[in-house]
């Protein structure tokens, strides 16, 4: 999207290049990384990589401050799920959005989702790093970075090692996930794993003494969730333990912040940024152009159960007690803005945060993609599509530090 850099970046791009690419990341990931990585890094505008950044804290500063908000979404954690003490803010939060052109020519970012939940912080961090190495991006422009504010990659590990371990042992630190090996984040857990020295363990696999939970009889004090609540439901999975006990653990990453932040939020946000949402519940009267319109379960992952455009019978077929666990947006049109080879591409960005007295954003997750979604999922048998990384330059003039 920094025209010259994208030109440039084409020009001397090359096949074997990219299979170099795909290699050292399954190579640094200790395993085969199961989705696409596009060929390309994505070149962010300065001034649209700032807006971002500011927007997702301003969305997030909303809802801090919102009583009516913090007690809906009291009710809106499960019972079953409800986590006894819960931090006073999410440790992580990452803010999705997608690009639509303004009537001035000027791209504007749209949010898609927020979510109070990890996301693949490890992987991320070695992707970037790879796509410099494999294709000299220093050669294009020296000052080029993935980090956000005055972050380099040292800073950035001591900050994620910093909020995981929280001065725990790194041996009584866990990973926890559902079948980790069995996931496709698998790269980013071994990353963490070898970054941090923490251990990796299925939720099947912890046992409960008393209020004290283990993994292989050592003593688990912090927890890094990567637990999808949703995926623990479908799969019908019974730890040793349940969610709901008082337990002496410190949880990275509280559960309870999987459903304030997420899904649930958008009906509750006013911004710019944000498309109109209502719950499904509360509509009274179904718009007529339905086809403009996307309908989102809460607490799906990965794009399970979007129906883009659903048509009248997909939503009356949902029971009424079901309702109020769906969301109807209005549905944005995002434009093409990579220049690729196989023609232009959608680009999705990212803006990940971690608390460090106060929202700090670190980097960014990008996906691009020229299906119907922008997941991995939704573009399948295309090229020069997939997961991605963003870099942004010093070297333009005129342009705050996204911080």
């Amino acid at each position: 999207m920094i025209p010259e850099l994208r030109k440039q970046f084409n020009e001397r791009w090359a096949p074997e290049l990219y299979l170099e690419l795909l290699r050292r990341l399954d190579a640094v990931s200790g395993t085969h990384v199961d989705f696409r990585c596009s060929e390309t890094p994505i070149f962010l505008p300065n001034e649209l990589l700032a807006k971002a950044v500011r927007y997702g804290q301003e969305l997030y500063a909303q809802l801090a401050v919102n009583n009516e908000y913090r007690q809906a979404s009291d009710a809106a954690i499960p019972s079953g799920f409800r986590v006894p003490n819960e931090t006073a803010h999410p440790l992580f939060l990452q803010a999705d959005f997608g690009l639509v052109r303004e009537p001035d020519g000027t791209l504007e970012p749209k949010l898609v989702e927020i979510q109070g939940f990890p996301s693949i912080y490890g992987f991320q961090a070695a992707l970037a790093k790879q796509y410099q190495l494999i294709y000299k991006l220093e050669e294009l422009d020296e000052h080029l970075t993935p980090f956000l504010g005055d972050l380099d990659g040292a800073s950035y590990s001591e900050l994620l090692g910093r909020a995981i371990l929280n001065g725990h042992s790194p041996e009584n630190v866990v990973l926890l996930e559902i079948e980790p090996h069995k996931q496709k984040t698998l790269p980013d857990f071994l990353i963490t794993q070898r970054r941090l020295g923490i251990r990796i363990a299925s939720i099947t696999e912890v046992k409960k003494r008393g209020s004290r939970l283990y993994y292989e009889d050592v003593p688990i004090e912090r927890i890094y969730n990567r637990v999808i609540v949703d995926e623990l439901v479908r799969k019908n999975i019974h730890p040793a333990f349940q969610l709901t006990d008082d337990l002496d653990v410190e949880w990275a990453g509280h559960p309870n912040w999987f459903f304030r932040i997420s899904k649930f939020s958008l009906p509750w946000l006013r911004h710019r940024s944000v498309p109109e949402t209502w719950f499904l519940n509360e509509i009274k009267q179904l718009p007529e152009d339905l086809g403009s319109y996307v309908l989102k379960p809460l607490y799906s992952f990965a794009g399970l159960g979007i129906k883009i455009g659903p048509s009248r019978g997909e939503i009356a077929a949902i029971p009424d007690r079901l309702r109020h666990e769906y969301i109807l947006q209005r549905r944005l049109e995002f434009v093409p803005t990579v220049e690729t080879p196989s023609g232009p591409t959608k680009v999705e960005i990212r803006i990940m945060y971690i608390w460090d007295n106060g929202l700090r954003p670190v980097t960014t997750v990008v996906r691009t993609g020229r299906g119907q979604m922008m997941g991995v999922d939704f573009n399948k048998n295309l090229n020069w599509v997939g997961a991605s990384a963003g870099f942004w330059s010093l070297r333009y003039a005129g342009f705050e530090k996204p911080i």
